[in-house]
């Protein structure tokens, strides 16, 4: 972009010196002057203007919706917690301030125009690199631990943000003619960039995780960095000059390692707004399958046969379901969590008749199930797509005979699930002697399932646990399913329905129970004020 040239000190028109006009400021002189005798910009200034605001809001875009995708990209590797989210955030945020800082340097010392397509191709290069370095860390070292989590989010996103994020100083450089205009200037640029960043988040938040799989946004986004650095590159080319090699190749390379990765990558049968689902063939018998999110198998489903109950800690809900009710006597019952909908079909082809209600937030799940597993729906086995405790604060009062907590992000419950409030919520829809039948997972010392055990207590009159011995002797970890309700629990009933688990679950009540949840000191009580539920679990330790 053209300098204006600045006056001389000779010059009566400078704005610097006393004049006529008295001593008013040299600001309002200078805005005088503008409109009565200072030229309009070049056009040339205009267009150069409105690229560099098009940069700028381009660039804030890209940040934005790495960032919001990252955290997809790395879940399944460390979990969907409150460290993951905190540390894509903070890479990020790390990223813009190392970005706006190197931005800055390079205004200092460079000539802007020459530096924008290069950072775009670095940028777009690098968010390719992404894929694969993901994968490769996420399927090597992959767990909770803060250091991992923390270097996975670093490769998901730092290095991207940081090269996209010095766009924004070199636009200001450029675009910034006269220093009058400086407020103008800076304030332009970072209105684009802000409305940028906006756009993108509610578009990829709304939109494009719901309907475009995540590896492919992340190529495209890569993509048009790609392009964009290409095109402003090769515009800067003198005629006569030498061709730049460069932004070709780094084109042409990030395009095929891109290419490879994605490729490479395990695919997905669906990827829904939250997870990557699989479906895995388990025949024996003809079309069993296993659904598979992300890393975690979620449930046994054989279409032909409801009654086909492989998973340790569904074999525990089924005994649950049946001390509800006598044999074949149909039941009323909430499902919060969906996934395969394994407790519903049971249901009903054990209790004709029974009235199940699924909240289930997956609606990329939920049409697995259907077009996939076979899961038909009536007015007797009603699916609803919405985030489960939303679902349970608009149920009615005393309507339930039986409520199955199973909703689950990765290995953790989701916090808002495990809360007194929400006990308290479910307390209100059950029937006076109904059940909360919760599935939880934890490992030594399971400090979570001992803290969710007395947040029931906290709520209901009588809380058991059922799980295999060595999760009851605190020597092992995996599922526990937690049983809660206001009248005394049918003991007789639940253990019969647990003498044939091929695990060997037991049931433990009473001060038995409360034994349990009290083997490494006095539980925490979950509440919406306070649920550190990422920080309590332990993860499954390494095969």
């Amino acid at each position: 972009m053209r300098d204006v040239p600045s006056a001389s000190p000779s010059d009566p028109t400078d704005s610097r010196r006393p004049s006529a006009t008295g001593d008013r400021p040299a600001t309002a002189v200078a805005s005088a002057s503008h409109h009565v005798g200072s030229p309009a910009p070049a056009p040339d200034t205009r267009q150069g203007a409105r690229l560099g605001i098009a940069l700028a809001f381009l660039a804030s875009a890209a940040v934005l919706t790495l960032e919001l995708l990252s955290l997809r990209l790395v879940a399944p590797y460390v979990g969907l917690t409150i460290q993951a989210n905190s540390a894509v955030i903070g890479m990020a945020l790390g990223g813009i301030a190392a970005g706006a800082w190197m931005g800055g340097q390079f205004a200092d010392s460079r000539d802007p125009a020459t530096l924008l397509g290069p950072l775009f191709l670095i940028a777009g290069a690098l968010t390719v690199v992404v894929l694969p370095l993901v994968r490769l860390l996420g399927e090597s070292i992959g767990s909770a631990n803060p250091a991992v989590v923390l270097l996975m989010a670093m490769v998901a996103v730092f290095l991207p943000c940081s090269f996209l994020s010095a766009v924004p100083p070199l636009v200001v450089k450029q675009m910034l003619a006269d220093l009058r205009l400086t407020g103008s200037t800076v304030g332009s640029v970072s209105a684009a960039g802000t409305i940028g960043g906006l756009v993108a988040t509610f578009l990829t938040g709304f939109l494009l995780v719901a309907y475009f799989p995540v590896r492919a946004l992340v190529l495209s986004i890569a993509v048009i960095l790609l392009v964009v650095g290409a095109a402003l590159t090769l515009a800067r080319r003198r005629p006569g000059g030498r061709h730049p090699t460069t932004a070709p190749l780094l084109l042409v390379g990030a395009l095929v390692l891109g290419g490879v990765s994605l490729a490479g990558t395990k695919s997905c049968d669906v990827e829904t707004a939250y997870h990557c689902a699989r479906l895995i063939n388990a025949a024996p018998p003809a079309g069993a399958q296993v659904l598979q999110l992300d890393t975690l198998s979620h449930s046994y489903v054989n279409p032909a046969d409801p009654t086909d109950i492989r998973f340790a800690y569904i074999r525990a809900l089924t005994a649950v379901s049946g001390a509800v009710a006598p044999p074949g006597q149909p039941i009323t019952a909430l499902h919060i969590g969906g996934g395969g909908a394994t407790m519903p079909r049971y249901l009903a082809a054990t209790r004709p008749g029974t009235d199940s209600q699924v909240f289930e937030v997956d609606r990329g799940v939920v049409n697995l199930d259907r077009k996939r597993l076979g899961l038909k729906t009536d007015d007797k086995l009603r699916v609803r797509v919405v985030d489960g405790r939303v679902g349970l604060q608009e149920s009615p009062d005393d309507h339930y005979d039986m409520v199955i907590g199973d909703a689950f992000g990765g290995v953790t419950v989701p916090w808002h699930l495990t809360t007194r409030e929400t006990a308290q919520q479910v307390q209100r829809v059950l029937h006076p002697g109904g059940i909360y039948a919760v599935n939880t997972i934890d490992y030594p010392p399971n400090a979570f399932s001992h803290a969710e055990f007395a947040t029931l207590a906290s709520t209901f009159r009588y809380v058991g646990v059922m799980a295999a011995p060595a999760t009851l002797a605190n020597q092992g970890g995996g599922n526990a399913v937690l049983v809660a309700s206001d009248a005394p629990l049918p003991i007789d009933q639940l253990r019969a329905g647990l003498a044939s688990h091929p695990q060997r679950w037991e049931l433990l009540s009473g001060e038995e129970a409360v034994g349990w949840s009290r083997q490494t000191g006095k539980p925490l009580v979950l509440t919406d004020d306070f649920a550190p539920v990422d920080q309590i679990l332990t993860a499954a330790p390494p095969a």
